[in-house]
């Protein structure tokens, strides 16, 4: 699963945003192509060049449009861009974009609406975007849901943002840093939040929307693949530039959880029970440990390791099986071998066998223990002698569970 995590060193703006993402691979005439779907007449091209900011090297984006038909690369008209959130439903669901594409553009927007109509007072399809509306702002949402299709990010995180401080000058007057509706997201996504004292908007409505439609705001376990760096329009005394990181969540590392809790209070009879429940519920494993508590009282620790979705299900077990008052969650990473299972015939019957197979090379097999007591128990034999048996009947599965290109 790709994933993709913004640094937002120096806050997140939509076009910064964008450029991160040509900076990271997304080709600027697949972006170009991609956002003409819109049939916007306004729309003449983009140019991504390299700049410094400080002493780091970034991207940086130049949308080039042409308002009322006359060509002006120095200023966007604003006013001549005001569209309702019905108004930008219609044109990206008119387009011949992507279907992710046009459901992503849309959850932005409708996001950014809900925000701008908390802060003014009105329903989000009252809403009149002045700034976000205008052509290049529409374009770089658009342009932000293109780059995350092209790349195939399933998920994305975010760290904290820089809060600052200040004003700004927008199509309402001058406004309070963070912008109302930007400001609003935050909530919204719940986001953590940084000291910083910039007297400069940091972080735009555009960029706020963006991560509060989709990110989670946490740094992601992740294999390194692609980075790209975005860069601001202004000059800062640090770095203005936003940095997003590209990477894959490995197979085989799946997340789980170890829940653990300690009782020196009540009937060890009902430990057995708990620990069949747990089990029963989808725990992998549940074990035991001797130990001392306060007073020096012969105490158990119980310790269950589950995937992280059995987190509130297995607690609840052991908050109302036990006299425990609360429990211990530590995320941890497993690494696992592929394993199959294979069968294998013996004069005590079918006797399945479990394999361990790694880089498709089979390193391991044990007979299921269960099947093995149940055939001792049948034919009057010791336990041990239909577990060797099926041992030296093992080869007849192993070389059949290895893929041929791995022989």
């Amino acid at each position: 699963m790709t994933i993709l995590y913004c640094d937002c060193f120096s806050g997140i703006s939509g076009d910064m945003f964008l450029a991160a993402l040509l900076d990271a691979g997304l080709p600027p005439d697949y972006l170009t192509e991609q956002l003409r779907k819109l049939g916007l007449d306004e729309f003449e091209g983009l140019d991504v060049r390299k700049v410094q900011r400080g002493a780091l090297q970034a991207a940086l984006l130049e949308l080039y449009i042409h308002p009322h038909g006359e060509h002006d690369h120095a200023a966007h008209d604003h006013h001549a861009h005001q569209r309702g959130l019905s108004d930008i439903r219609a044109l990206i669901q008119a387009s011949t974009l992507s279907s992710r594409v046009q459901q992503t553009s849309l959850t932005i927007f409708e996001k950014l609406a809900q925000a701008e109509a908390k802060v003014h007072g009105v329903t989000p399809d009252e809403v009149h975007f002045h700034e976000v509306g205008a052509v290049d702002s529409i374009l770089d949402i658009v342009g932000a849901a293109v780059g995350l299709e092209y790349f195939d990010v399933q998920a994305v995180y975010a760290s904290p943002l820089p809060l600052g401080s200040g004003e700004v000058h927008t199509q309402h007057g001058t406004l309070p840093i963070p912008a109302p509706a930007a400001l609003e997201l935050m909530r919204m996504a719940q986001a953590p939040l940084r000291a910083c004292n910039a007297t400069v908007e940091l972080v735009t409505p555009t960029g706020a929307a963006i991560l509060a439609a989709l990110a989670t705001f946490e740094q992601p376990e992740m294999r390194l693949l692609r980075t790209g760096t975005g860069s601001g329009k202004r000059d800062l005394p640090w770095p203005n530039i936003l940095r997003v990181l590209i990477g894959d969540v490995a197979e085989m590392c799946q997340t789980h959880v170890e829940i653990e809790t300690n009782v020196d209070d009540m009937n060890p009879q009902v430990l057995g029970h708990t620990m069949t429940r747990l089990l029963q519920t989808g725990a992998l494993d549940v074990y035991f440990t001797p130990i001392y508590m306060k007073k020096n009282r012969p105490a158990t620790r119980i310790s269950v390791i589950a995937r992280s979705e059995d987190e509130e299900t297995l607690s609840g077990i052991l908050l109302r099986e036990t006299s425990t008052l609360g429990v211990r969650i530590t995320a941890l990473r497993r690494r696992e071998a592929q394993r199959q299972v294979c069968t294998v015939a013996t004069r005590f019957g079918e006797i399945p066998l479990k394999l361990k197979i790694i880089d498709g090379k089979v390193v391991q097999a044990a007979p299921e223990y269960d099947a093995c007591v149940r055939a001792a128990e049948q034919h009057q034999v010791p336990l041990t002698q239909v577990m060797q048996e099926a041992m030296l009947q093992a080869h007849t599965c192993m070389f059949d569970a290895v893929p041929p290109t791995a022989r």
